[in-house]
């Protein structure tokens, strides 16, 4: 790392190369005195695609809030362009037109369409005339899918389209790197595929991202890069292969054997239902999951599928089922994607899946899918709560 002198009398700082951001000896402590980032040392590369996960409350967030300044840090440096933007008399507004970021809320203006949001911080921060930014957001609304929504106030469409139009207005600004921070948190599961495709079509062009994530999947596909935080610092950090298969550290080992997801597919309707339950049996055991949730989950599985969806698929059955369990929100989450015909779960079933449904710990979410690579066209997601709200 090369030091040589700037106007202002400090030093400007040349990263190594290919370096986007250097990050050392990042520190941050709050005023009720908790200390969410502890001792952070990164170097962010031209092109590279980082996944932060961990438990909630390590401080994955705080870092990305530091990082473009959102959050003062109380110590370390974080080196931009060769400049450490901690330093007094750094030009924030000029560092932040090269970081886009993309939080869990969408921060749209009610009051203005979709193409003036994505227009405006154009004109006004960019300098650009009004054509130039028409131009411009047309271009990255056709990329994400949502040209056809230019004139539509943002109340108007899906939570999911909203992230994307939001996506769009950051990519407006030409940035040399995106935060994303948990950008699909506050989705429902039938939204969160769009937003995903979104962001793994930015991965493919080179554009170089962090991206603070409980999707351990999407993680997984997406990433050259794993950072796994844990009480303040960055505990382990590898490739996704390392990371998830091959842990070397013992809360990180811990951490991703809780954050594994049973998938079965079905293509006959004599599929092994003993198999089925015995992985179903071998899941639950490994994550500890109650015995009273995974048979809540067996209903569900038996009414859905092989009283419905079976029957009705004829010889041409292909039905996806996945289980998940979020430690985040202790929920245990049954996914069931089909083709064919559509029936309301809601007005079928024995009483046993009618009383399953009227627990307020259940939750059920019926949805159409569109352009699923598999060719799926409906889903049931039925989520298993083990505390009531």
């Amino acid at each position: 790392m090369l030091l040589v002198p700037c106007l202002a009398g400090k030093h400007i700082i040349f990263p190594g190369v290919g370096a986007v951001i250097e990050i050392r000896h990042l520190r941050k402590v709050f005023d009720d005195d908790t200390i969410p980032l502890k001792d952070i040392d990164i170097t962010i590369n031209d092109g590279d695609v980082i996944s932060i996960i961990g438990p909630s409350g390590t401080g994955k967030s705080t870092l990305l809030r530091c990082i473009n300044m959102l959050t003062e840090p109380t110590s370390g440096s974080i080196i931009v362009d060769g400049q450490d933007i901690t330093q007094r008399g750094c030009n924030l507004n000029e560092i932040r037109k090269k970081m886009g970021m993309v939080f869990q809320s969408f921060n749209l203006f009610g009051h203005l369409t979709i193409i003036e949001n994505v227009m405006n911080p154009q004109i006004t921060l960019l300098g650009r005339s009004r054509q130039e930014a028409y131009d411009k957001a047309m271009y990255l609304l056709q990329q994400v899918g949502l040209a056809s929504k230019v004139f539509n106030y943002p109340d108007e469409l899906s939570g999911g389209q909203q992230q994307r139009i939001a996506i769009a207005r950051t990519l407006a600004m030409d940035p040399d790197i995106i935060l994303f921070d948990e950008p699909t948190s506050a989705l429902d599961p039938s939204m969160i595929g769009e937003v995903q495709s979104v962001i793994k079509m930015l991965a493919k062009s080179g554009r170089t991202m962090m991206i603070v994530t409980h999707e351990m999947d999407f993680a997984r596909k997406i990433s050259n890069r794993i950072l796994f935080m844990y009480d303040g610092v960055i505990y382990e950090e590898g490739t996704p292969r390392q990371i998830f298969e091959h842990p070397q550290k013992e809360i990180t080992k811990r951490f991703i054997q809780r954050l594994s997801s049973l998938t079965y597919r079905i293509q006959s309707a004599d599929f092994d239902v003993e198999a089925m339950n015995d992985e179903l049996s071998a899941y639950g055991e490994k994550l500890l999951i109650e015995a009273e949730r995974l048979s809540k989950l067996s209903v569900a599985f038996e009414e859905i599928c092989m009283n419905n969806i079976v029957p009705e698929s004829g010889d041409d059955i292909d039905i996806l089922v996945k289980v998940e369990y979020s430690e985040k929100l202790d929920i245990l989450s049954m996914l069931v994607c089909y083709k064919g015909v559509k029936f309301d779960v809601t007005t079928s079933g024995s009483k046993l899946f009618q009383n399953l449904l009227a627990e307020p710990t259940t939750e059920l979410l019926q949805t159409d899918v569109t352009d699923d690579p598999m060719g799926y066209e409906h889903m049931v997601t039925m989520r298993f709560r083990w505390v009531e709200e």
